[in-house]
């Protein structure tokens, strides 16, 4: 496919996007911290690194990571690293912190996660099936005892983690009713919100493959709660609230880059790389803001834009909302920083995978060596909104996690593309 017209119409040139990379150096995985330089995110050796992953969720009601009553947590990493993939977007709730400081300071077990979020039959049963799969748990071990199994088979492995705070509390997102859009909304506390943020932050300082933290997924407006609508959902309260937490995130582990989502359901970060006021006032994103850690910053922006017509269309809207932070010669980029597609998919029970959204991506993506993660790695969830089991036909695996849900799919364009961005 050839290049975009519309990109090549805003830019001068794709050439500061999708540079040569340098010849990697020989280290020791992940050579940390990561920083930011322009465009880039780089090792302590100064290689590029880009992110070509996949989501895989903890923040449901179980708050445990989806899929080991299917698989190992050596199969599920062994699965995104046999296509190559080097990355995945791990994510929770605030709620698992909530109740940690409830309970003491300790962790729940995951006997009580199960059963407290399937009910007391079928959580056992469930549980029952992911000891078998994982010898190495059992009824005592905690769920970040969970996490950090996953932590030390991706460090094993070599695959980078983005630890994303999805929800405050542990169920499905998102939805403009769902009590959790936006701070201040009636399950979205400020204090919690950056209290969980340090203590997750703080507890991934023994992780070696974590590189990096998000603050919040998909900020959006609560449709049932104008007040707060008109009250605070704007740039001007966003940009005071991404600094409470890159403060706590920075401030328990320096060494993270952080990831800053935008507003409506994170599909534009513009005024972070254009310079534009923070509405409704008139003040500027402002990299010395940041002071000491500036360099930690990476944007990120999702797309679902499945029916949009033409690839032109849709390479257009990914630059202009986001991917130009990128692009230090565009003059309209005042901040330039990397940027990520974090969530992007469709279903995959068919050929939807031909459609222009998914054809263009695959070609996008890799030309810019912008860094992704699709959504979603899932064949089933323990449970998501009030059906167990559920099967998720976006799902990158089948409903038992035993293969490929759409196999062409993977071999003919999902491959190729995490090549393409890896480099």
């Amino acid at each position: 496919m050839k290049f975009f017209t519309s990109l090549l119409a805003v830019a001068s040139s794709a050439a500061p996007l999708c540079a040569a990379l340098p010849q990697a150096r020989q280290t020791s995985w992940p050579n940390g911290p990561l920083v930011t330089d322009g465009r880039w995110a780089v090792d302590a050796a100064g290689n590029h690194i880009q992110f070509a992953g996949t989501n895989w969720p903890g923040h449901g009601e179980v708050m445990v990571p989806e899929g080991l009553q299917f698989l190992s947590v050596e199969g599920v990493v062994s699965k995104i690293k046999s296509i190559g993939m080097n990355a995945i977007r791990l994510t929770y709730a605030i709620e698992l912190v909530d109740q940690i400081y409830a309970n003491d300071g300790k962790d729940i077990d995951i006997k009580t996660a199960f059963i407290d979020g399937l009910g007391e039959t079928n959580g056992t049963a469930v549980l029952a099936q992911v000891l078998a799969n994982n010898p190495s748990f059992t009824e005592a071990t905690t769920r970040l005892e969970v996490y950090d199994a996953i932590a030390a088979e991706c460090a094993k492995q070599e695959v980078y983690i983005l630890l994303d705070n999805h929800m405050s509390t542990g169920k499905w997102c998102c939805s403009g009713n769902d009590g959790n859009t936006w701070w201040g909304d009636r399950e979205f506390d400020l204090a919690n919100w950056v209290r969980g943020l340090t203590y997750m932050a703080n507890h991934g300082k023994s992780w070696t493959a974590l590189v990096a933290m998000s603050l919040r997924n998909e900020l959006r407006q609560a449709t049932d709660n104008d007040e707060l609508v008109a009250a605070s959902y704007n740039w001007q309260d966003w940009y005071k609230y991404i600094q409470d937490g890159t403060n706590a995130i920075n401030g328990a582990n320096p060494g993270l880059l952080i990831f800053l989502s935008g507003l409506n359901y994170d599909t534009t970060v513009v005024p972070a790389f254009a310079g534009t006021a923070l509405t409704p006032g008139n003040g500027t994103f402002q990299l010395s803001d940041f002071e000491g850690y500036a360099n930690k910053l990476v944007l990120e922006i999702h797309n679902y834009e499945g029916s949009i017509g033409s690839c032109a269309s849709l390479s257009n809207n990914l630059y202009t909302k986001g991917f130009q932070a990128m692009n230090a010669s565009d003059p309209a980029t005042v901040n330039v920083f990397p940027v990520a597609l974090t969530e992007f998919g469709f279903n995959m029970n068919d050929n939807t995978y031909l459609n222009t959204y998914s054809t263009c991506l695959a070609s996008y993506l890799p030309q810019i060596q912008g860094s992704f993660f699709i959504w979603v790695l899932v064949g089933s969830y323990y449970i998501r909104q009030g059906t167990q089991n559920f099967e998720e036909s976006w799902g990158l695996l089948n409903a038992d996690w035993s293969e490929w849900r759409n196999l062409n799919y993977v071999s003919e364009q999902l491959a190729p593309m995490v090549a393409g961005v890896i480099g």
